[in-house]
């Protein structure tokens, strides 16, 4: 029995941490998911429910792009400072992303709203694979 009792000592000490740490991380995920949805041109909720497929994958690549690095920075994280300044480096250089991929596409808002799949499929690769490369340089 010793071992059930140094888990649940484990649990009361650590559970604390656990859930200001995965609170402030997911409420990182939520503003930064907020804040693309009002800072890009289209309107990506309406569009999605009116059926717009790219619309759907756009947002998508953002909750992923955005949960991929600020979960690897839960795992590295030293303090809940840290969760919040790599928080926040997150959402910058995913607003990034898409901008760099509006460059490449020229016009990504309006090839979005007219439901270019294609257009999308490449801005998701963008934001995944920023995403994926920012996770691993924490």
């Amino acid at each position: 029995m010793p071992e059930l009792e140094i888990a649940i000592q484990s649990f009361v000490k650590g559970f604390p941490d656990f859930l200001m740490h995965g609170g402030m991380t997911l409420a990182l995920l939520i503003v930064g998911c907020t804040i693309h949805v009002l800072l890009t041109p289209m309107k990506e909720m309406k569009l999605i429910r009116d059926g717009n497929i790219s619309a759907g994958i756009s947002l998508s690549a953002v909750i992923v792009g955005l949960a991929v690095p600020m979960g690897a920075c839960l795992v590295t994280a030293a303090s809940i400072y840290d969760i919040l300044i790599w928080g926040v480096v997150a959402i910058l250089l995913q607003l990034l992303a898409f901008r760099v991929a509006d460059l490449i596409l020229h016009d990504l808002p309006k090839r979005i709203e007219q439901d270019q799949v294609g257009s999308a499929l490449v801005l998701a690769a963008v934001k995944i694979s920023a995403a994926m490369v920012m996770a691993a340089a924490l």
